[in-house]
């Protein structure tokens, strides 16, 4: 687990300040060792940084002035072959291969074997050499191989290409800037802005999304010309003409129409998650359990005992929280795993909530827990997490999806919302739900954040009309079931939002999060499963829940769904500081002039419905979010 940087400027060489700047603003992911590689005209040269280990800087000379059309940096998180083996950026034995990579790659044991045999040598212990040679033998047929997680930057000065590359769920983030001038990337949008090449600009379509879906979707970001590579995909930069080009590696299986029994689908799930957990166990630090008290974590926690017995547990315990934090110390007990509370005062939870919030690089809808999360982790020694998110998505367990097939019956009768002309709060809401047209549609709906009309109300009508509000181009295959909205749930849901909001957070505090319910087999299998195997309407998550049954106490399998969530609400409701704090920067924000005053007045002071608040809270971000990337 790393970060990467790069550019490739596509006319003149440019300074070596910007590669430096980039890589110190995501010192974070990597504070264990950095390093650079630097080409002109075809020839390159490995440098040490500041941060590099003693060692590098014995072999490489540090970094200073100079200028290059090609850079790339890393900062290192050792996890898998700690010593300076694994240093990156790593060249092949001709220095004319050279990769930086983050993430973790689970099955690279397997392919080493695989490549063994064709007569490579390895001189280290690390994924990274792994994909290097797999990537000399395959080519860019390796993205399909690696099972894991990854951001990947190769340049190949032998076939003159500059390959970026990214997993297949999007685990790990990869963003790019794209001009005339060149082609700027990183593992943070923070990092990009430190390139001379790279303008902050507000991008309001993406801003958007961001406010319809709780995240922006991608490739948009925030950032006019920043873009999110997509997951399962590689983009190619022709180092000769500048020409890019994007292609996919895989996509989500179509259910099957083999004939499968529920047992069967049981049994197999639950062997390919074994696999799953053993292969992510593996690390040459110390590996925890992050449990919420749900089953999915939970699951992971009772399994993990088998391949390490001394596997350490922990919960996060926030106000209201009682019921989860119970049930996982019931669970650790129940199983035999060391367990450990870890509460979250509110003077905590408040200490540094601006720069949280400024640490994400877009507006969003709530406090992120997993920040201090990954702060007791690193505080308690522990470098790398399991964490059971990716179950939600893939097992259908958002209560959302519940209500599914209500919907595919209403949409019958969507003709009436031509006919609701009053304006009332009750008639709005009954207008937005049915001007649910399509699978889309009640994916957005289901996202708690603003509506449509809300977004056009609370924007100022001149920019407004520069935001194109027809999200066809987000629209997937559109099937009238239950795998139309798996479609969503693990592009949008899953891929936008969750797992990149995890990385944020856990790489604020150098710290790995692992996921073994996103593991290519047990993807491939869930997505490919009959819909009535894993899917009933009645109950979220069935499959799991029968996987789960010989492995988990009763108190934990039926305790209904519940997101493992900051109660925002009560800060807002009870705490004169957090309201001080929003209408501080709700001032602020009326004040620039791209949103209209008079209807977040309304907003802020006439709550009513349950999730009034977010919307709030969502114009509060972007306020903070603007004073971190756009004010000097």
């Amino acid at each position: 687990m790393c970060g990467i940087i790069g550019y490739y400027s596509f006319h003149k060489s440019i300074s070596s300040t910007n590669i430096l700047e980039m890589n110190q603003a995501i010192r974070h992911r990597g504070p264990d060792d950095e390093g650079f590689w630097l080409c002109n005209d075809d020839r390159g040269g490995s440098f040490s940084g500041n941060d590099s280990t003693q060692k590098i800087k014995e072999q490489f000379p540090v970094l200073k002035d100079g200028d290059s059309e090609i850079a790339l940096g890393f900062r290192r998180l050792s996890i898998i072959d700690l010593s300076e083996k694994g240093h990156q950026p790593m060249l092949s034995e001709n220095e004319q291969i050279i990769i930086t990579f983050n993430g973790e790659i689970y099955n690279f044991k397997k392919l080493r074997k695989e490549l063994e045999s064709f007569g490579y040598v390895f001189q280290s212990t690390s994924d990274t050499e792994v994909i290097l040679k797999a990537y000399e033998e395959w080519g860019t047929t390796v993205f399909e191989k690696l099972d894991g997680m990854f951001a990947v930057c190769i340049v190949d000065l032998i076939s003159q290409k500059l390959i970026l590359a990214r997993d297949r769920v999007g685990m790990k983030p990869l963003f790019y800037h794209q001009s005339a001038e060149g082609l700027v990337w990183a593992s943070e949008i923070k990092a990009l802005l430190k390139n001379e090449l790279v303008k902050p600009e507000i991008n309001w379509n993406g801003v958007y999304t961001n406010f319809l879906f709780q995240t922006t979707l991608a490739p948009q970001t925030c950032f006019q010309h920043i873009f999110s590579l997509e997951p399962a995909s590689f983009m190619t930069v022709d180092l000769m003409n500048q020409n890019i080009t994007r292609e996919k590696f895989w996509n989500l299986p179509l259910p099957s129409a083999e004939n499968i029994s529920e047992e069967e689908a049981v049994k197999k799930i639950d062997k390919l998650l074994s696999e799953s957990i053993s292969e992510q166990l593996y690390a040459d630090v110390p590996v925890a359990v992050m449990m919420s008290g749900g089953i999915d974590s939970t699951l992971i926690a009772s399994k993990s005992k088998s391949y390490n017995s001394d596997i350490n547990t922990y919960t996060i315990s926030y106000p209201f929280s009682e019921e989860e934090v119970k049930n996982a110390a019931l669970a650790a007990q129940h199983f035999g795993v060391s367990h450990e509370v870890k509460e979250v005062s509110d003077e905590e939870a408040l200490e540094h909530l601006k720069e949280n919030i400024q640490h994400f690089e877009e507006p969003y809808s709530s406090f992120e827990v997993l920040i201090n999360a990954a702060k007791y982790a690193h505080d308690k020694n522990f470098k790398v997490l399991l964490s059971g998110n990716g179950a939600d998505e893939l097992f259908a367990g958002y209560s959302h999806t519940l209500k599914l097939n209500r919907w595919l019956f209403m949409r019958n009768f969507n003709c009436i919302s031509a006919f609701i002309f009053t304006k009332d709060k009750f008639s709005q809401r009954l207008k937005n739900y049915f001007s649910q047209d399509n699978m889309f549609d009640f994916f957005r709906q289901s996202q708690i954040s603003m509506r449509p009309l809300e977004a056009k109300s609370v924007i100022k009508h001149e920019i407004y009309n520069t935001i194109d509000p027809d999200l066809s181009k987000y629209h997937l295959s559109e099937t009238k079931n239950y795998s139309g909205y798996f479609e969503y749930d693990m592009k949008y849901s899953l891929s936008s939002h969750h797992v990149f909001r995890d990385d944020l957070s856990a790489m604020k505090y150098s710290v790995e999060f692992r996921y073994p319910y996103l593991s290519n087999s047990l993807i491939d299998y869930v997505a490919a499963l009959p819909e009535n195997i894993r899917f009933n309407g009645a109950q979220n998550k069935p499959l799991l829940r029968k996987t789960a049954k010989k492995y988990l106490p009763e108190s934990v399998l039926n305790m209904p769904k519940k997101g493992f969530s900051f109660p925002v609400n009560y800060f807002i409701k009870n705490e004169k500081k957090v309201r001080d704090f929003i209408v501080e920067n709700l001032e602020s924000l009326k004040r620039r002039n791209f949103f209209n005053a008079a209807v977040i007045d309304e907003w802020w002071n006439h709550q009513e419905h349950e999730y009034d608040w977010v919307k709030i809270w969502q114009l509060v971000t972007f306020e903070l979010w603007y004073q971190k990337y756009f004010e000097k």
